[in-house]
């Protein structure tokens, strides 16, 4: 129940080792717009679901792959996860404060950034073509391409010397005193984002901190001085305090809320950002669509809690399916529990 990621989708759990397991999903593709698989390069053609498989039954099939290497190069069958994707690409190295190593962002980039969403456009975008073609394709999303792609404006910045290689130097990476999270009070944090000159010049306003009393905000080389004066006024009240004076207004201001306390922020509630289903909190569906709206339509389902009943939307017949349960070809989430390890 709490393995979010699962939700809104049907379960049907299918033994492809053996050799009807493979069989069954080709008849699945038959009917399918896409389908994304998740295995080391080579397996799926090891198991008989290859592209060029897939391609036999169904020409209009879109085939997305997701890996952390991708299909080809010197390091495509080796294991990883997104700390090591994005150790690649520039992006962890970029990531952390000056004198610190670098940070790792959660597994937001790699994993979900550079992976699943540059997969889930790139499906899109061939189903769309495959309108028009009647032909399907294969996506290959790796992750470290996706995870370099969203350092291209960075690299941009670096090319043109707006930025440098020095961590914690930058505007972007707590480099300026402008774009930078300060300690309140009470212990908690606030983060402060007015790049543009209009914005910083209200955040100076709203703060009480007379213009003429700083040096330039520009001036790198008194940036150490200008975030200890930012420190020092904001550390003088309390978070809930800052909120009432800056939230709302254009300073670019926010506070630094955990996960409990996001859920319940006004703005979070009133556009139902986060839900309560099944007692769990949980971020809502997005995007959100105008006229087809995004929903979640159920909880997290355990593999195989839907076996028979998708395969029978799908067009298997009750007979073939207690058949296909009775070989092992496919299982239900029941049989999984009461399986020894």
């Amino acid at each position: 129940m709490f393995n979010l990621l699962r939700r809104s989708r049907r379960s049907v759990a299918v033994d492809l080792k053996n050799a009807e397991g493979p069989r069954l999903v080709l008849r699945l593709i038959e009917q399918a717009d896409a389908l994304i698989e998740g295995f080391r390069p080579g397996v799926t053609e090891r198991l008989g679901l290859g592209p060029a498989d897939c391609a036999a039954r169904n020409p209009r099939l879109v085939y997305g792959r997701v890996t952390g290497w991708g299909q080809e190069g010197p390091l495509a069958q080796a294991a990883g996860h997104d700390l090591n994707y994005i150790a690649l690409t520039g992006a962890l190295h970029s990531i952390g404060r000056r004198g610190h190593a670098p940070t790792p962002p959660l597994n937001l980039v790699g994993d979900f950034g550079g992976g699943a969403l540059y997969l889930a456009l790139g499906v899109v975008a061939a189903m769309l073509e495959a309108q028009r073609s009647g032909r399907g394709q294969t996506v290959d999303s790796a992750m470290i391409d996706g995870a370099a792609s969203l350092m291209t404006s960075a690299y941009g910045l670096r090319a043109a010397g707006i930025t440098n290689d020095r961590r914690g130097e930058n505007i972007l990476d707590s480099g300026a005193h402008y774009y930078e999270v300060y300690e309140t009070s009470d212990g908690k944090y606030v983060a402060l984002a007015p790049i543009e000159p209009k914005f910083y010049a209200q955040l100076l306003e709203h703060t009480g901190i007379s213009p003429e009393t700083l040096p330039q905000r520009v001036d790198r080389d008194q940036g150490p001085q200008l975030k200890a004066r930012l420190a020092e006024v904001i550390k003088t009240k309390t978070r809930d305090q800052w909120c009432e004076l800056l939230e709302g207004t254009d300073c670019c201001f926010a506070p630094v809320l955990d996960m409990d306390e996001a859920a319940e922020h006004p703005h979070n509630r009133e556009r139902q950002t986060f839900v309560k289903r099944d007692g769990v909190v949980q971020p809502n569906a997005a995007p959100r669509f105008s006229r087809t709206s995004a929903q979640i339509m159920g909880p997290p389902a355990a593999p195989g809690a839907q076996t028979e009943d998708a395969l029978a939307d799908w067009g298997f017949d009750r007979a073939e399916i207690q058949k296909l349960m009775d070989s092992r070809v496919i299982g239900t989430a029941q049989q999984r529990e009461s399986e020894p390890p």
